[in-house]
């Protein structure tokens, strides 16, 4: 994360930024046909956006998450929040402000209303995954 906020910091103008996200999303390793079902599809996000948890059998138990979008600057999104959670445990993941995190690299300022509703329901959507892999 602390190379991405570097980056973010020295590119000039918010047209590189948004083609660093694109990039960072064409990272991605493309879901299977048969994961982009409604149960994994994020609901509030104006694209189509897919999330599919994992849960390590570590102890603690670690999460990762694979995702894909239809959208190139949402798919960036998705890559970055992929960053910020996957690896970290359930608690970690539900304690995390990732929105804190996101704010720091100014993006919410920068992206319209729809995708600004639609990182917000990428965040629920993860701090709920998170939530059901530990239970209450």
């Amino acid at each position: 994360m602390e190379r991405i906020e570097k980056g973010f910091r020295i590119m000039p103008n918010w047209e590189d930024r948004y083609r660093f996200l694109v990039q960072l999303g064409r990272k991605l390793e493309p879901l299977e046909d048969d994961l982009k079902v409604e149960a994994n599809r994020v609901r509030g996000c104006a694209s189509n956006v897919w999330l599919v948890p994992e849960l390590s059998e570590d102890d603690p138990p670690r999460m990762t998450f694979r995702a894909e979008s239809d959208a190139h600057i949402v798919k960036g999104l998705v890559a970055l929040l992929m960053v910020i959670y996957s690896g970290r445990s359930p608690e970690e993941i539900r304690e995390l402000d990732a929105l804190e995190i996101l704010e720091r690299l100014d993006l919410q300022a920068h992206l319209s209303p729809s995708r600004s509703n639609g990182l917000f329901a990428m965040v629920e959507r993860i701090r709920a995954l998170a939530s059901a892999a530990t239970g209450p």
